[in-house]
């Protein structure tokens, strides 16, 4: 749309304000009513609009306000958006509005909320309804209105008023097209066992399937058709590059109990893989496995330093400073599924670095003896702390850090918005690993849903390149309960 109409949109608005509707003399474009929890989560929206009116109700900016000294992402959101208000004021008064130079010209203007009446059907001075009357005021004056929220119920109250309403989805991705990491094909029996690394573009393109249509480290289940259970699995390197997985065994103990976690357990032992994401629900070893890998990697390898693990705290707040004690006292309870499967890992294992030569047999022995002695009174997670390799810290305190050589595993990213992904991730240094983890389909942050989580949001975008790897894991194998329960409930 050229400037021209842009300039009789402004001024149809200017005129909606004193009670003047100019509709008729022209076709203005959309306009898009943004609600607070947009701003919140993230912070540029104003900026992703293309060629539109963009309007904010005055009661925004009183929300922004009593937003702005949070802590956390929210706050520094709130203080992100307020400062780039601020600065379009330069271009003019934000009543009358103001051009945003964005790729196109888009239009920002800070509209007078509509006082309620009590004879209408949003009663009281709730903040959205106000934002909801701004959006019908425009559309009686004949504008093609839209009100951009991610709060569920004003969009059914909207629609119930007959306005226009959508979620706030830049950089959603599908619930149906996320990208799970894999492809699976199901082949004659004596076709897979013919199966190799020179032989896979070949089958592939037999089931319709071009190699031009696979992701960096994408993999490819080649099983058989009377058989599940009977499977080959290669990994795609890129070009025309295959590398077939076996399963390995951890620590003498531990292998994948099923075909993804066998992805899984290979991707987290790449150190080429310098990101990798676990998506799956509760029971699938996300946590399990990463923290299996993370102590080999650390501790027997020497691949890194450090072994530093993080989550987010949204679950039942924004920070961590109602819970009792010091900081890692606090974080002891968002940490106790680390707490829980480094106990489990402890207790099959004799030791974390194994000696196998016969000559220290009876200095291994005398190290389990003191070992078990040890951790009586100490849990694995306080020994590792004490030895400097592992390090359990809080999300909140994880911006403008620089963490180089370090396995780095951030849990519960469905939690965490794109933005806050790529704060955390920006964090990394040279010769650091970072695994993102999560289940997608259980999220406890108001304003994020499947399809604009960072988990899903960051695995979209890395997909295609060389340095990154994701894995959706299905299969639940913590128990038959909690198998059960996960279908059922």
């Amino acid at each position: 749309m050229n400037s021209g109409q842009s300039e009789e949109t402004l001024n149809a608005l200017e005129n909606t304000n004193n009670g003047i509707n100019t509709y008729s003399e022209f076709r203005p474009k959309r306009v898009f009513v943004l609600d607070t929890n947009v701003l919140l989560h993230d912070s540029k929206s104003i900026f992703h609009f293309k060629s539109v009116v963009i309007v904010i109700p005055f009661v925004v900016l009183e929300e922004l306000d009593t937003f702005k000294n949070n802590q956390g992402e929210i706050g520094r959101n709130a203080r992100g958006v307020i400062r780039a208000i601020d600065k379009l004021r330069s271009k003019g008064c934000l009543s009358d509005g103001v051009e945003i130079k964005n790729g196109t010209k888009s239009v920002l203007k800070i509209m007078e909320t509509p006082r309620l009446s009590e004879n209408e059907e949003l009663i009281g001075d709730l903040a959205d309804n106000l934002i909801i009357k701004t959006a019908q005021k425009l559309v009686a004056n004949g504008f093609t209105v839209t009100l951009v929220t991610k709060d569920i119920n004003a969009r059914v109250k909207a629609d119930a008023l007959g306005i226009d309403a959508e979620d706030y989805e830049i950089e959603a991705v599908s619930k149906h097209d996320f990208y799970k990491g894999w492809e699976s094909l199901s082949i004659p029996a004596n076709e897979l066992k013919k199966a190799n690394i020179n032989s896979v573009e070949e089958i592939l393109r037999q089931n319709n399937l071009e190699i031009s249509q696979l992701s960096k480290n994408q993999f490819i289940i080649l099983e058989s058709e009377n058989n599940p259970q009977n499977f080959r699995l290669f990994r795609f390197l890129g070009g025309k590059n295959f590398k077939e997985i076996h399963n390995i065994t951890i620590a003498s103990q531990f292998n994948a109990k099923n075909i993804q976690q066998l992805m899984a357990l290979d991707l987290l032992m790449d150190d080429d893989v310098k990101i990798v994401s676990l998506v799956g629900g509760a029971g699938t070893g996300k946590t399990f496995l990463t923290l299996l890998i993370g102590l080999q990697k650390v501790i027997n390898e020497r691949s890194y330093r450090k072994f530093l693990i993080t989550r987010p705290v949204v679950a039942l707040g924004a920070d961590i400073g109602y819970l009792p004690g010091e900081v890692q006292e606090k974080l002891r309870f968002w940490m106790q599924p680390v707490y829980d499967n480094l106990d489990f890992i402890y207790s099959q294992i004799d030791t974390i670095k194994e000696e196998t030569d016969e000559e220290h047999a009876s200095k291994k022995k005398e190290k389990h003896y003191k070992r078990k002695k040890h951790l009586s009174s100490e849990s694995p997670v306080d020994m590792l702390q004490q030895k400097g390799i592992l390090s359990l810290e809080a999300i909140t305190y994880m911006r403008g850090r620089s963490i180089p050589n370090q396995f780095v595993f951030i849990d519960e990213v469905q939690n965490l918005n794109p933005h806050e992904v790529k704060t955390i991730i920006s964090r990394a240094g040279e010769g650091t690993k970072i695994i993102i983890a999560g289940d997608p389909f259980q999220i406890d942050s108001p304003y994020l849903d499947f399809s604009s989580n960072g988990l899903i949001v960051a695995s979209s975008k890395f997909k295609n390149y060389s340095i990154f790897g994701t894995v959706f894991l299905e299969k639940s194998e913590r128990s038959e309960l909690a198998k059960l329960a996960a279908e059922i409930l």
